[in-house]
């Protein structure tokens, strides 16, 4: 079995929207290294038509893009992508799939089947696994920037204090700081 690894970019006061942080080639870099580990893609339907409408166009050559870029965006291309979603069932975009009916089963059968581990984008979906205690680590870019707006992590709550165990903290030149933590269970 493989984890489900939570993995996103933070401000200092919580908001994950993903225009808020610092864009450059050791966060690019973090986010690459992740995606080649893992086995798997999980995002809910909004980060998945984020993803969607841009990355793909990338990939076969019609956007402009640095050569870095267009490797990542081509081995995404390939990377197996599931999508948790109610109001969705058609997902063109190569390599994606449909995670319908009982969320912590259809989540547990892809962690059963993928054993280099699932790494999940999404902040409100990340919620709804948490609240399932399906989420075994987090890799937060946490960005010098307070956004003072904005979508929040765990704007919802959850039902109790998740304890975890630090991993290993690694600081950018840009102030960037990227936090491994596991559960403790």
């Amino acid at each position: 079995m493989g984890l489900l690894t939570f993995t996103i970019n933070v401000t200092l006061d919580g908001c994950i929207d993903h225009e808020q942080g610092v864009v450059d080639d050791e966060t690019h870099a973090f986010f690459t290294d992740l995606m080649n580990e893992c086995g798997a893609m999980l995002w809910g339907r909004i980060t998945y038509e984020m993803m969607e409408s841009h990355w793909p166009a990338v990939a076969r050559g019609d956007v402009e893009a640095p050569p870095a870029l267009r490797e990542w965006a081509v081995k995404l291309d390939a990377k197996p992508k599931y999508v948790v979603s109610s109001t969705r069932t058609d997902f063109p975009w190569a390599n994606s799939h449909h995670i319908a009916g009982d969320l912590r089963t259809g989540v547990q059968r892809l962690k059963d089947a993928t054993p280099k581990g699932v790494l999940l984008g999404s902040g409100k979906l990340a919620a709804e696994l948490d609240r399932l205690d399906l989420i075994d680590e987090y890799r937060f870019l946490v960005h010098p920037r307070i956004a003072g707006h904005g979508p929040t992590l765990y704007k919802g709550g959850l039902p109790a204090t998740r304890r975890l165990e630090l991993v290993s903290p690694t600081a950018f030149h840009s102030g960037v700081v990227a936090m491994h933590y596991r559960r403790e269970r």
